[in-house]
C-alpha cells in the first residue's frame, strides 16, 4: 500500500472515532436528566444495601446469636423439650426461628430443632424443620440429609430414606461418613426391594472406601443382595 493510502486509511479511522465520539456525546447532552437519575438510582440502591447490612442485619445476626445460646446449651446437654420450647426465661430454638428466621442464627436453629425432633421421636416435625434447613456447610448439610433419611426409615418411607441417604453420601465425599450413608442407603434400597441400588451402594463401599469400617464386612451385604437379584 502506498504512503498516500496509508494516510487516507488513518484520515477515515480518525474520522470514523470523532464521529463516533460525537454521537455518544450528542447522545449523553439529549439524555443527561436519565442518565444522572439512573446514577442517582444506582447509587441510592448501593447505599442501601450498605445500610441495611450494617445498621440492621448484622445487629439482628448479633442478638440472635446471643438469644440462641441457652438453646445450645439444652441441646448439649440432651435437654431437646427444652431446647425447642425454651425454659420460660430464655427462648428456645422455636421462639428463633419466630423472631429472627431471616438470619443465619435463625437457619439454624431450624438444624437444631430438627434434630431435637428426631431424638424426641417426632418424626414428622423432624423432616419439617431439617427441609427448612439449608447452609453452605458441607458437613451440616450432609448431617441434616442423614437425619431425614433416618426420620423416614422411622416413619417407614423407605424410599425417601435412601434419597436422602444417598444425598448426604454425595455431599463432601469423604472416608468416615460417606460409607456409613452409603450402607444406610444401601439397606433402605433393600427394604424397598430395589436391589440394584442397594448392591450399587455397596459396591461403592467396596471399591472406593476400602479402608472404611463398613467395608470390613461390606461383602456379606454384596453376596445378600446378589442372591436376591437371582
Amino acid at each position: 500500500m502506498s504512503t498516500n493510502k496509508k494516510d487516507q486509511v488513518h484520515e477515515d479511522n480518525f474520522e470514523n472515532l470523532e464521529e463516533a465520539l460525537s454521537r455518544t456525546e450528542q447522545y449523553i447532552e439529549n439524555n443527561q436528566k436519565k442518565l444522572t437519575y439512573i446514577a442517582l438510582a444506582i447509587i441510592v440502591i448501593a447505599v442501601g444495601i450498605f445500610s441495611y447490612q450494617k445498621y440492621y442485619r448484622a445487629p439482628l445476626e448479633q442478638s440472635a446469636q446471643a438469644e440462641m445460646f441457652q438453646a445450645q446449651r439444652y441441646f448439649e446437654l440432651d435437654s431437646f423439650n427444652l431446647a425447642i420450647n425454651g425454659d420460660g426465661n430464655y427462648d428456645g430454638f422455636l421462639d428463633i426461628i419466630d423472631n429472627y428466621g431471616s438470619t443465619e442464627a435463625g437457619n439454624l436453629a431450624a438444624y437444631y430443632t430438627g434434630i431435637s425432633y428426631l431424638h424426641l421421636g417426632e418424626f414428622q416435625n423432624a423432616i419439617t424443620y431439617l427441609e427448612d434447613f439449608s447452609s453452605d456447610d458441607f458437613i451440616l448439610s450432609s448431617l441434616a440429609k442423614a437425619a431425614i433419611g433416618d426420620a423416614y426409615m422411622e416413619l417407614g418411607n423407605n424410599e425417601k430414606a435412601a434419597s436422602n441417604y444417598m444425598a448426604a453420601s454425595s455431599i463432601n465425599t469423604n472416608n468416615f461418613t460417606t460409607p456409613i450413608y452409603l450402607q444406610k442407603a444401601g439397606i433402605a434400597y433393600e427394604m424397598t426391594g430395589n436391589y440394584n441400588d442397594a448392591l450399587a451402594a455397596y459396591e461403592t463401599i467396596e471399591k472406593d472406601f476400602a479402608k472404611s469400617s463398613e467395608a470390613r464386612d461390606i461383602e456379606k451385604y454384596i453376596t445378600r443382595a446378589k442372591l436376591k437379584l437371582k
